[in-house]
Parts: structure tokens; C-alpha cells; sequence
């Protein structure tokens, strides 16, 4: 309960953060378990019912976390978006956006690509529903890349110059997962590594990007 004159005592500060942390638990739990279904029997023939109960929780509860079955992968195809918008906030003056990134790759922990989210980009290119799931990440996450880019260069977020810029830069990330996720071709000896993925797309949108 709060001190008599109204701040909020620790207890009561903590227990928003641990009501969202296991919200976002149960969120990517959910994310889990709908890309195990999707990939064993298929996105048409699984049920949202199906998700919640291999989770544990009823289908209402599921429903008030995504609108529906395909959304509830969302948690998984954001996080390399999450992690490269919190990058950027940090991105240094005088630094080039490629090397900014080069230095993140050498110096930092990317976040782990797991077998799944690498199962559920390869189905964002065959299942409608999913690749809808997965543009519509990528289009939500415009807006804040026009206003860290509209920073950057002292314009505004619509400068018709920063959307161009925020897009390409929004499409080089999409691409870097997907030739990522690619399986290897048929007797191929080499491996994609997600920061060569990476590198290797922000230079091709770098060439026509003036940061």
C-alpha cells in the first residue's frame, strides 16, 4: 500500500513489473507453442483452442493476449526488430549506421535465433496468414525508425528523405531474417551467420543511405 503522504512503496512499484514480465512470459509461451502446432500439423489445421491447451490456459484467456491464432507468433518475429530499434537509440554521432552495426555484431550478444523462429520466418513465406503476421511487425515498427532517423538527421519523421531512409532500412532487416532462415542448399558446406546476414544487407542499403 502506498506511505501515508501517497508515494508508492517498493512493494507496490514492483508488482507492475512482475505483472508485465509474466505477461510477457505467457505471451511467448504462447508464440512457442503455436509455431510447434503450426510446424507439425500445419497453420489451417490447427485451432486457436488447440494453442491454449498446449499451454495451459484457456482459449478466453488466449484471446485476450491475440486477436487471432496466426498474431499469436508475433512475440518471436519482433524480437530481432525490438533488439535493432534499442540499438539505434544508442547509435553514436560521427558514426556511420554500418559501422555502428559492425561494431554491435563484433562487440555485442545478438539475440539467440532458435530453430524456432528460424521455422516460423521459413513459414512467413509460404502461409499468408503468418506473412501478414510478419509484414505487419515490420510496418509497425516504421514509425519509430522514421523518428530515430528524423533525430539523427534534424528533419521530421515525415520528410519524405527519412520515410524512404526508414523503409530501406526496415526492408534490409526483414531480408537479413529471411536469407538467414533460408535452409542451405543442397550440398552446400557453409552455414549463414545472422551477423554476416545482417552486415551483408545494411550494406546493400547503405549504398544508397547517406548516414
Amino acid at each position: 500500500m502506498p506511505y501515508p503522504d501517497g508515494r508508492r512503496t517498493p512493494e507496490t512499484q514492483t508488482r507492475p513489473l512482475l505483472a508485465q514480465r509474466r505477461k510477457e512470459a505467457l505471451r511467448l509461451e504462447i508464440a512457442q507453442e503455436a509455431v510447434r502446432l503450426f510446424t507439425s500439423q500445419g497453420v489451417t489445421a490447427t485451432t486457436g483452442e488447440q494453442i491454449a491447451q498446449a499451454v495451459g490456459i484457456s482459449a478466453r484467456t488466449m484471446w485476450r493476449h491475440f486477436p487471432t491464432k496466426e498474431s499469436c507468433v508475433l512475440p518471436l518475429l519482433t524480437a530481432g526488430l525490438d533488439f535493432a530499434m534499442a540499438q539505434l537509440r544508442h547509435w553514436p554521432p560521427q558514426m556511420s549506421l554500418l559501422d555502428y552495426f559492425t561494431q554491435i555484431c563484433r562487440e555485442s550478444e545478438l539475440p539467440p535465433v532458435t530453430p524456432v523462429i528460424l521455422d516460423l520466418i521459413r513459414m512467413t513465406s509460404t502461409d499468408p496468414a503468418l506473412r501478414s503476421v510478419w509484414l505487419q511487425a515490420h510496418n509497425d515498427a516504421l514509425p519509430v525508425l522514421r523518428e530515430l532517423l528524423a533525430q539523427r538527421s534534424n528533419g521530421t519523421a515525415d520528410d519524405l528523405r527519412v520515410q524512404v531512409h526508414a523503409a530501406t532500412l526496415n526492408g534490409a532487416l526483414r531480408a537479413a531474417a529471411e536469407e538467414f532462415a533460408r535452409p542451405p542448399a543442397a550440398g552446400s558446406e557453409t552455414s549463414n551467420d545472422i551477423a554476416a546476414c545482417l552486415l551483408a544487407a545494411l550494406r546493400a542499403a547503405s549504398e544508397g543511405l547517406p548516414y
